[in-house]
């Protein structure tokens, strides 16, 4: 039987995330370097404000590895935004988007936020699924070319 966990980050998990979420992505995906430039620009930004009480990540583990991620941070005082939520290929299946979700959804209420925003793609079929069985709705959507691809840009957003 394995162990699944959600942990708050330790010392040397942003660059892990750097690494593994740009990696699924580009193997997923097809995305390029470009894409690996937009998670360190939203976590230099993430670490350069911490500690903030209103901001936090977690790392999923499956068997004690790391196998997942995501971040709430401040768009707003009154709007957290979910950023970078992913799980590794092999961790799939273990329900860890679902609690990552969860996680976000129930630290941004405590925080004291309104409402909770995302942005993503349509090819991120999985993790629009999660969102929509939370209730997150479609805010608006616009094509655009990032990452070496075309894609459709939706953002997405739930009230607490």
């Amino acid at each position: 039987m394995s162990v699944v966990n959600l942990r708050p980050l330790d010392p040397g998990d942003l660059g892990w995330v750097v690494m593994a979420q740009t990696r699924l992505y580009v193997r997923e995906y097809g995305w390029n370097g470009d894409y690996e430039a937009l998670v360190l620009e939203i976590l230099g930004a993430y670490a350069r404000r911490q500690p903030n009480p209103r901001e936090n990540g977690w790392i999923a583990e499956v068997n004690g590895q790391m196998a997942g991620a995501v971040f709430v941070m401040e768009k707003s005082p009154d709007i957290a935004q979910l950023r970078l939520l992913h799980v590794e290929e092999a961790a799939r299946g273990y329900g860890l988007g679902g609690r990552l979700v969860d996680a976000c959804i129930g630290f941004a209420r405590e925080a004291g936020y309104s409402r909770l925003e995302l942005w993503t793609n349509d090819v991120l079929a999985g993790a629009r699924r999660l969102y929509q069985a939370r209730g997150f709705t479609l805010m608006s959507e616009a094509r655009h070319h990032s990452f070496g691809q075309d894609l459709n840009g939706q953002d997405w957003g739930l009230d607490l």
